[in-house]
């Protein structure tokens, strides 16, 4: 038996974020389900060579076909989302470890004279309101511990209880300010009883309102003086705020919904449902859209929902996406048509939902990414795609080599250029340049500068190579590699520009091309007409992968450069040190509102004094 296991996915696919993993046989079975703090490391461990694996493991993965992962915000949503999905597909590996019976739950005691809070295994307490399960013990604990202190409401036994009644004197919970004290009468049991409504209240509904309206009242204790009530608010709402992130894959108990999400570039797109039944997250679903033509976002929310419910899936009465399409109405109808009944669209932008949808954007923009590297990895794919731009171009032979070049800048300043360079259809960034344009008049001029300096690196056909090229610095031999195809980002007046830095180069036996953004064209000199490749093909999806490289390469240059400048030019100023030019850059937004800045309006920035302000102004005119 081979000890490399066929579907095991590259470490670099896997994501190092907190997450929830499903393995599945070749009937699509879920045959174990786990959580992971750190997914990448978690799943190493289960492809490490098979002989060093515990029995039961190397047969769960000797039996599954297949790993997929979803990835969540934090480690106790994980916990969460890994209770649910054992509960839901009932996996055979996980049965010896996992008891569904055995999970916590937080109860308040409402049917009690004062009631309390308290953590049990059990479902059967009269008059309880349940709320949970919590996949571990600590997890039920942490959000107790934070409720209390918004919400201090009794969490004593009965006995303890009954002894504080007697006496009159408080339990240890209310000497310390983590009980209001109902059992010694520093409240009455109907004031405590309001205060655990307003807990039963968050905890049901998990809504902000109650958030709103503490930090109202923190700013009016502020503003009346009242610095103790105020900091009291303050505390209360940062605990509230941290329920609420430790909650965002489980939603209120009366939720059903199916949520979608995607990301897109020009060429495809990912989309995640997210299966939300009783609040909880019942099943997640990916595929990847391959879009043959400029789809507009109206219409591919119409493709994906005409994917999830054209068989016999059924919607639920509310599905919630990232934006509202034009034809919302129109879809809602059609929806309605196949699930009998009217079916709601919502765009979510803010509360428990829109957090859900941030954790299904991200799990889509790692699908995007994914399916990206995967197609790219592959040999015949790529094969194929430098076979097609070979013929497509009619160059003489595959583009083994090819450079792509971008230009940046902001407002016509900092200018800079960058090339990245793949061979054999796979970046080569150890050979990435970058450029710095000292003075330009646009793009185009960018262009033939960039070109003309990189081109006097290679030597013309008709010229020998001189005879100490051979001890030349590394750096300048790779310089020297001739590339069989260049291409430059945008349309016919970009290529223009770099045929004549060509021309005037010397330098023959190079293709030329470009790629317009818009239409994802491909622009030859000297054609009127741009070269058409399908979308879907794995040529076109390679030219526009080497001019995405080349974009972000100079953008991150960029914006490298102009950081590096404003700090270096404010930093020379006496008195302004590293921390000060921090406060000033957050407090104006961008460097060009700081430059038209008053001295008067920079004095007002915490830390900076009116003689400071003064020179910071005169500095910058300067």
């Amino acid at each position: 038996m081979s000890d490399v296991l066929s579907y095991r996915p590259k470490a670099g696919e896997i994501p190092t974020r907190p997450g929830v993993y499903r393995f599945r046989d070749e009937t699509g079975r879920v045959l174990y389900v786990g959580k992971a703090k750190n997914l990448r490391a978690r799943l190493s461990n289960y492809f490490a060579p098979l002989g060093s694996l515990h029995e039961r493991t190397r047969r769960m993965v000797t039996t599954a076909n297949s790993v997929e992962w979803t990835v969540v915000g934090t480690e106790v949503e994980a916990l969460q989302l890994e209770w649910t999905w054992i509960n839901e597909f009932d996996p055979p590996f996980n049965v010896k470890f996992k008891d569904d019976k055995s999970y916590p739950y937080l109860a308040v005691t409402l049917a009690d004279e004062a009631p309390r809070a308290l953590v049990t295994r059990t479902t059967g307490i009269r008059g309880a309101r349940y709320f949970g399960p919590y996949p571990k013990v600590w997890a039920v604990h942490e959000t107790i511990e934070l409720m209390l202190k918004a919400f201090p409401i009794r969490t004593c036994n009965n006995a303890n209880y009954k002894r504080a009644m007697q006496s009159g004197k408080p339990c240890f919970a209310g000497q310390i300010g983590r009980c209001f004290g109902p059992c010694a009468g520093t409240v009455s049991l109907e004031e405590h009883r309001v205060i655990v409504n307003e807990f039963v209240g968050f905890m049901g509904s998990q809504d902000r309102k109650l958030i709103n309206r503490l930090t109202a009242e923190m700013k009016v204790a502020a503003a009346d003086q009242e610095y103790e009530t105020a900091a009291k608010r303050r505390d209360q709402i940062r605990a509230l705020d941290a329920v609420l992130e430790k909650s965002a894959v489980v939603l209120r108990d009366n939720v059903d919904i199916d949520l979608f999400a995607f990301d897109e570039d020009e060429l495809a797109a990912a989309v995640q449902l997210f299966i939300v039944r009783g609040g909880r997250i019942r099943g997640v679903r990916g595929w990847m859209v391959d879009k043959e033509l400029d789809l507009t976002t109206s219409e591919l929310i119409d493709t994906i929902m005409q994917t999830a419910y054209g068989g016999d899936a059924v919607p639920p009465r509310e599905i919630v996406i990232p934006e509202l399409p034009d034809d919302a109405e129109a879809l809602e109808d059609w929806l309605a048509g196949i699930a009998g009944r009217k079916v709601r669209i919502q765009a979510a932008q803010r509360g428990e939902k829109a957090a859900l949808l941030a954790t299904a954007t991200q799990n889509a923009k790692h699908a995007l990414m994914l399916y990206k590297t995967r197609r790219s990895s592959d040999f015949v794919a790529r094969s194929k795609a430098l076979e097609d731009i070979q013929e497509a171009l009619g160059m003489p032979s595959a583009p083994l080599r090819m450079e792509c070049y971008d230009v940046s800048h902001l407002s016509g300043t900092n200018i800079v250029a960058s090339m990245v360079v793949f061979e054999d259809g796979l970046p080569r960034t150890d050979e990435y340049r970058r450029f710095g344009i000292p003075e330009s008049t646009d793009d185009t001029d960018s262009i033939f500068r960039t070109l003309t300096r990189r081109l006097a690196y290679l030597v013309p056909d008709d010229e020998p190579e001189s005879p100490d090229d051979d001890g030349a610095p590394a750096r300048r031999r790779k310089f020297r590699y001739r590339p069989n195809l260049l291409i430059v980002d945008g349309g016919q007046p970009q290529v223009a520009a770099a045929a004549r830095a060509l021309r005037e180069s010397g330098v023959t036996g190079i293709t030329l091309c470009g790629i317009a953004k818009r239409l994802e064209e491909i622009w030859l000199p000297d054609s009127d007409y741009p070269v058409i490749l399908p979308r879907n093909s794995d040529a076109l999806f390679l030219i526009q992968r080497i001019r995405d490289e080349a974009h972000r390469f100079a953008i991150t240059h960029q914006r490298a450069r102009r950081k590096r400048d404003i700090s270096t030019v404010l930093g020379e100023i006496p008195g302004l040190g590293p921390a000060r030019v921090k406060v000033l850059l957050q407090h104006f937004g961008s460097v060009a509102r700081l430059r038209e800045a008053t001295a008067e309006s920079i004095a007002e920035v915490r830390g900076i004094g009116p003689g400071l302000a003064g020179t910071i102004h005169q500095h910058l005119r300067a």
